[in-house]
């Protein structure tokens, strides 16, 4: 059962997938606030949403919220997560965490200062697949990793006033959709120690699509493509020295998996156990575990390894030479 209470802080697309995953298991949303009045209070009249703030510094003060859910563009998180943890409340921040590394860094000083959990909201690595999958590697069921391929390819908007082609509004294929596979690659294999990128653009600046290869400490590969214009199967694959695993489906959503040994003969599938909504819930159930705990730091995602990716991708973008306007001069 849930015991926080929960502040949703813009009222878009995903504040809105992630407030009717809350309400459907049984979690306590007890505000939301957007820049305009309105739109906090049509968000909030559609939810069943009892109280609603027409600025996000309301919504950091409201004594009667514990945690806020950052749902802004990705140049606006950094701000308005530093706000609501000065104001002693704990974050789930939307992926990607930040705009870049500096601002991660920032944010995780800002975390131990005040005392308070600051988690990034890369939904995948809480559903139940994933949980199964790790432990699944860390018994050595297919030996030792070499590799991981995985995609993520949509065929999102071509409007150039939209936010995803937007360069000031961190728009791009990148941190919209390549931070899955990044975020994927850290997990099974760490941080990489070398990576290769390359990119096509869009006419409005920002990256229509990322190729990466990274190789990492123990030897092993991964190698990623993410696009905005070229929609795919999105599948994920982990090759080992006895044996691999397919999942199911697309990869970065509620899943399951197929692993076959070094002979290609199934050896073991994995299916979840249903549940209500789209599973945005689980990383809700992940920050509030963390707090009834007295814990800061998530095993599933790491704060210091939020920091380690954005910084990762910090030099993707240098290799493939994305700058945003934020960040210019």
């Amino acid at each position: 059962m849930s015991r926080l209470r929960w502040g949703i802080l813009a009222t878009g697309w995903i504040a809105d997938l992630f407030t009717g995953d809350l309400r459907q298991n049984g979690f306590t949303v007890a505000a939301v606030a957007s820049r305009s009045a309105d739109k906090a209070a049509a968000f909030a009249a559609r939810h069943g949403i009892g109280r609603w703030h027409g600025s996000y510094e309301a919504l950091a003060a409201d004594p009667d919220v514990d945690v806020v859910y950052i749902a802004t563009p990705h140049p606006f998180h950094a701000a308005a997560a530093a706000m609501c943890i000065a104001a002693g409340k704990h974050v789930l921040v939307e992926k990607a965490f930040t705009l870049n590394g500096t601002e991660a860094r920032q944010l995780l000083e800002l975390s131990r200062r005040h005392d308070v959990v600051v988690l990034e909201a890369m939904w995948t690595r809480f559903l139940p697949h994933m949980v199964a999958l790790r432990q699944l590697l860390a018994d050595g069921l297919i030996g030792d990793i070499r590799t991981l391929v995985a995609t993520h390819t949509q065929d999102l908007p071509d409007d150039p006033g939209h936010r995803l082609n937007a360069p000031e509004l961190g728009g791009g294929a990148l941190l919209d959709l390549g931070i899955y596979p990044v975020s994927f690659a850290f997990d099974l294999l760490g941080a990489p120690r070398q990576v290769l990128a390359t990119a096509r653009f869009k006419s409005t600046g920002v990256d229509a699509e990322v190729s990466l290869l990274f190789r990492h400490e123990n030897g092993a590969v991964a190698a990623m493509v993410s696009a905005s214009d070229a929609p795919g199967a999105n599948r994920a694959e982990i090759n080992g020295t006895a044996g691999h695993v397919e999942i199911d489906g697309v990869w970065y959503a509620p899943s399951g998996f197929r692993v076959y040994d070094s002979a290609k003969t199934l050896v073991r599938t994995f299916e979840p156990a249903r549940f209500a909504g789209r599973g945005m819930h689980f990383q809700a159930i992940e920050l509030e575990r963390l707090v009834a705990a007295g814990e800061r730091i998530s095993p599933l995602m790491p704060l210091p390894q939020s920091v380690a990716i954005m910084e990762t991708l910090d030099d993707i973008r240098r290799q493939i030479g994305l700058v945003y306007p934020s960040e210019a001069g």
